[in-house]
């Protein structure tokens, strides 16, 4: 569970419950201040990111994910992301530059914030993403560009866009539970 900016790990435990109960969940908190706002990584502007910031953060995330795993016996290969915002964004570049740390992912409002030169093989892993057609903070066009980019890379990815600004709507968490509900 990968909080948006301004949120903490407390904020999407509820969504994770009622996404998939009974399923262990981990969710860390972003370790980036952002004018006392927690997020991710550090973005230069609204919609302007350091690719060497966004690259030292999503390695330290996955080293945490790997920590994680050894300390509380779970694989992370059998493991499904779950972010909002800087959450999914952070999320689809565990996927970019560290594939062994997910199995799948749930991103909530993403946009691409990275793209690498040489793109990880992610055959066999699922991607949802869900979108907001009035979204004033994700740029047009970013959740088709993060689809391609995933595909590219071998990724089964399924885009949804609802009729919504960047706020979670009804319609998000019900696409997400059919995503859950037919992994492998």
């Amino acid at each position: 569970m990968l909080h948006g900016t301004g949120g903490d790990e407390n904020d999407l435990v509820p969504a994770g419950q009622k996404l998939s109960p009974g399923s262990a969940l981990l969710s860390p908190r972003g370790n980036v201040s952002e004018h006392g706002a927690r997020r991710f990584f550090a973005r230069l502007a609204e919609g302007v990111f350091d690719p060497a910031e966004v690259t030292r953060r999503t390695h330290a995330l996955a080293d945490f994910i790997a920590a994680a795993a050894k300390q509380y016996g779970f694989d992370p290969r059998r493991l499904t992301a779950v972010g909002f915002s800087n959450g999914a964004n952070i999320a689809a570049t565990l996927l970019l530059l560290r594939p062994e740390s997910l199995d799948a992912a749930v991103l909530l409002r993403p946009m691409v914030v990275l793209d690498p030169d040489t793109l990880p093989d992610l055959h066999g892993r699922r991607v949802l993403l869900s979108a907001g057609n009035l979204d004033p903070i994700v740029p047009n066009g970013h959740p088709g560009r993060l689809e391609d980019l995933l595909r590219r890379a071998g990724a089964n990815v399924t885009l949804h866009t609802h009729v919504a600004s960047h706020g979670l709507v009804p319609a998000d968490f019900a696409v997400a539970r059919n995503f859950l509900r037919v992994a492998p």
